[in-house]
């Protein structure tokens, strides 16, 4: 007997976005910031022109990192590194259980 799955998809809201062209030095200021802010437990503000958002990461979010290249199998394409952190919104971000990670070993960013 056949059942079928029913699969439940949350909307996504976007609450900020920023994307523009920016120097190397200049992205690493921006993220030097947001690592402040999460070394001294205080929320992260995002702020262009009149949009802005805070934010206040639990203890211990689930970090995302993804590196990826989009376009054509024999052609050049688009490469991209994105930093993530997520957590539910009513959760203190502890619930894991483990380490959150996919595949063996500890993340290293060098």
């Amino acid at each position: 007997m056949f059942s079928p799955r029913v699969l439940t998809v949350m909307p996504e809201e976007v609450l900020f976005e920023s994307e523009s062209r920016r120097s190397r030095a200049e992205i690493a200021a921006y993220l030097r910031t947001v690592a402040d802010s999460l070394e001294s437990d205080n929320a992260i503000t995002l702020q262009k022109g009149e949009q802005s958002v805070t934010m206040d990461p639990p203890a211990r979010p689930t970090f995302e990192v993804k590196a990826e290249r989009e376009g054509p199998d024999n052609g050049p394409g688009e490469l991209s590194v994105e930093f993530e952190l997520e957590w539910d919104e009513e959760g203190d971000g502890d619930d894991d259980g483990g380490d959150g990670g996919e595949g063996d070993g500890e993340l290293a960013i060098e």
